[in-house]
Formats: structure tokens, sequence, C-alpha cells
């Protein structure tokens, strides 16, 4: 339930059978006052379960390698879709991140291990599962000099030497602004190189107090001026309360800094702990935000109601290298 006048206390620690480090809001009702019951989920978001063939292969590879995916780490709407059709996304530098966004279902803390054998074990999965096109993220490690990039930038060569002709995405955390650290990601060699601004500037304090817009912006502008032939994306999620002037200014300033490719895609709360829903948007706004960042100036606009960063990663890449042949391009992708 959601309170028109509500006020916000926080429980922390201990309490309530939270994980160790993990602050939550608490929502009290004022005197007297009724909850308003939430909005229902439209039609559109509703989402089949198929624990297919290819999802329970998927899953077991995982399992069998002790690898971690983003796909059930965030929750993602599209992991039955997804893993039906043989992709998955990794997470690398373990399951605990130094940053607690309020957008996001990671678990937060203090991590006391980094894995220098997860980049092989990556690549091994990404051999097993028959991949052509491997997405791979990570959480914030904000306690490492570099922030992890040594270990993405193993995995990336992992990943090549052992499926040769794969293609790699990578999206990168902020890194602190490290620019040695993007680079050691770059020399390596990606195909796609994807950090997400998550949401409009206005916002960035009250949904992700640790990161900055600016030094996101920064990062895709660097990345461009380091290795001019990666393609660069990123990513929004609308329905936290920003205005559509907003996304429109989101969008120039990715235009601005070079980014080829922007996932725009519904916010859905993790759980009553979690930054609170404003509202759903309709598959047609969807459209429209495509249409317009596309007339902005950014390559490709992949929007949606279920769209998440590797959402159809692959056919992004391969959509965009026929452009840049000259060959046809569907004008419906």
């Amino acid at each position: 339930m959601r309170y028109p006048n509500q006020k916000a206390v926080q429980d922390h620690e201990g309490e309530r059978g939270l994980r160790p480090g993990e602050q939550v809001i608490r929502i009290i009702p004022r005197e007297g006052e009724a909850p308003v019951p939430r909005e229902k989920k439209p039609e559109w978001l509703k989402v089949r379960l198929q624990h297919g063939e290819h999802y329970r292969e998927i899953k077991g590879i995982a399992r069998g390698l002790d690898l971690h995916t983003v796909c059930e780490e965030a929750r993602c709407p599209n992991i039955y879709e997804c893993w039906n059709q043989r992709t998955a996304t990794f997470m690398i530098l373990g399951d605990t991140c130094t940053r607690a966004c309020r957008f996001c279902a990671i678990k937060w803390g203090r991590p006391t291990h980094l894995d220098r054998e997860e980049p092989k074990r990556v690549a091994t999965a990404v051999r097993a599962m028959g991949l052509r096109y491997a997405v791979v993220t990570s959480v914030t490690r904000d306690e490492l000099a570099d922030g992890g990039a040594a270990i993405f930038a193993e995995t990336i060569r992992e990943i090549r030497a052992a499926v040769p002709g794969c293609g790699v995405e990578v999206l990168i955390p902020d890194f602190g602004g490290n620019p040695e650290a993007l680079a050691t990601v770059l020399a390596a060699g990606p195909d796609v190189l994807n950090h997400n601004v998550e949401t409009v500037p206005r916002l960035f304090r009250q949904i992700q107090p640790w990161d900055s817009y600016g030094v996101s912006l920064e990062l895709l502008r660097r990345a461009k001026a380091i290795d001019p032939a990666v393609l660069t994306k990123s990513g929004v999620m609308v329905g936290l309360g920003e205005r559509h002037d907003e996304l429109l200014g989101v969008m120039r300033d990715l235009s601005a800094v070079g980014t080829d490719v922007l996932t725009v895609g519904q916010y859905l709360p993790p759980s009553q702990r979690h930054a609170p829903l404003d509202r759903y948007y309709t598959p047609e706004e969807f459209a429209e935000l495509k249409r317009a960042g596309e007339e902005i100036g950014i390559r490709h606009v992949e929007s949606g109601p279920l769209v998440r960063s590797s959402y159809h990663a692959g056919d992004q890449l391969a959509r965009l290298r026929r452009k840049d042949r000259g060959g046809h391009v569907d004008a419906a992708d």
C-alpha cells in the first residue's frame, strides 16, 4: 500500500531480517490516513513462466560453474525468454555490490573476495552454452583500486580465446571516474561498451546517490575518444517520476557524447523496500521515445515495457554493423 502524504523511516541492519549493511525505507501512514491500493500491473507487463529445456540447461551450466547471472540477481522479467533462446548475461566480481541504488535488487555490502578464476569459468560457460554473443556485467566494487577493470579485461580475453568470433558486450560500472580503468577494459577489445545512466539528472541523488550523471556522461565520451570503433551504449528506466522533457534532455546529452545505442524500459520495483513506482508507460509511449531518440541522433533505440540493458543485445550489434556496411536494415528494427 502507498499513502498520499507518506513519510519514510529507515530500518537498519539486523531489523526485520535485512542483510548486513542493508537499509530500506519503511512507509508509515499519517494518523487517520487511508492507504491507496497499488496500481495493477497492465497486461503488457505480464510474463509467462516458461521453464523450457534451454532454460534448465542454462541454469544448470551457471550453477555448475559457480557463476552469477544478472538475469537472476536483478530479477529480470525476460529471463525465461532469453534463457530459452540460449542467451544470458554473466555478472562478474561476485554478487555483493558496494553501492545501494534504490532501484536495484542486487544485494549490497562489503565484498570480501575477488575470484581471479572467474574469467575462465565465464569463458567455459559461453562455450558450453554455444553462445555467439556474450554479455558481461558486474556489481560495483569501489574497494578495488581499478574497480574490477582488470577482471573485465581478462574475461573478454578468455571468451575470445575459448570461442573465436564470439561477440562480447560489457556493461560496466563507472569505476569511480578512473580513466585508466576504462582504458584497461577497452584495450581488451569489447564489441560494445555499455554504461547505464539509469535516470534523469534531477532524480540521481534520490535513486542512485553514490553515482554521478556527469561522471557517467564523461565515461561514455572518453570511451569513444579512446576507441572510436567501439559501439557505446546506455540505458534509462522510466516510471520513476521523470518528465518527458527530461528524458529528451538525457537523449540529447547521450547523443552529444556519441552514444550509439540506448535502451529504454519500464521500472518495476523489486520490492516495497525499493524506490516506489510513479506510473506505468504504455507501449505507445515507448514507441514515441524510440522515435524521438533516433530523431535526436542516437543510432538505435531499443524501447519497450520489458526492455533491459542486454535485451536483444546481439541483434542490436548486427543491425548497426549491417548499417555501417550499407546493407538493408528493416525500419521496424
